[in-house]
């Protein structure tokens, strides 16, 4: 007789189910793809998906009691990490399948992220050449929390909202190459707008930092020094 039966093989699908379930909000998805950088506090991701802290909390828990995340407390504060690689891997390949296969994604793209054919772009291959030569300096702008957790060996933390008052720091001469979260984040394209705008040549990174962790490039943790000229 066979050892299986249906109501044991429904809940076992169900658990599989369960998964993409908890992924099924945009809010939840949104908290995935910040903490595929890294460890956040409750009240850093509310801020950072722009929900209140009770609103973000009940996403967690949700996100917690599906295995996806993990949680560390600090004094009165709580962190919050993904459980595994495989969830960040989980959430590039949703990524993907949708870009395949939503039809209205590419307009949902265009309308967030605006017009890039004008910023010049550079693939993983192209920025860690030229991070060899020397001829580049990169710049993490994301915010600096994200950066403390890891980042783009080499790599200098200006976080976009102070890269206006910072450009003195950048050396004279050399292209600036920005990157921030992945491909749908706006923090390197501002960026490479703005210090286009101040006469400064600048391109982004097609990726960001998750996607070139995942290939194995070199990456650092914790703070980094200054940029030097």
């Amino acid at each position: 007789m066979p050892v299986g039966n249906r109501e044991a093989k429904d809940a076992l699908f169900d658990a599989f189910a369960s998964v993409a379930k908890v992924l099924g909000s945009g809010r939840r998805a949104e908290i995935v793809d910040v903490l595929a950088q890294g460890e956040r506090a409750v009240d850093e991701l509310a801020a950072e998906i722009g929900q209140s802290v009770a609103n973000t909390s009940q996403h967690l828990q949700q996100l917690l009691r599906s295995g996806l995340v993990l949680t560390r407390r600090e004094g009165t504060r709580i962190f919050y990490r993904l459980s595994s690689p495989a969830v960040a891997e989980l959430w590039s390949s949703v990524r993907r399948v949708a870009e395949e296969h939503v039809a209205e994604l590419a307009r949902l793209a265009d309308s967030y992220l605006g017009d890039r054919a004008a910023l010049d772009t550079l693939t993983q291959l192209e920025l860690n050449e030229r991070m060899e030569a020397g001829d580049v300096v990169v710049v993490d702008v994301r915010p600096e929390p994200e950066f403390r957790a890891g980042h783009i060996s080499g790599a200098v933390s200006i976080p976009l909202k102070e890269l206006e008052s910072r450009l003195q720091d950048l050396p004279a001469g050399q292209t600036v190459v920005a990157y921030c979260r992945g491909p749908y984040c706006v923090f390197a394209d501002d960026a490479v707008r703005l210090l286009r705008a101040r006469d400064i040549p600048a391109a982004r990174l097609e990726a960001g930092y998750p996607e070139w962790a995942a290939a194995r490039l070199p990456v650092d943790r914790g703070a980094s020094g200054d940029v030097e000229g």
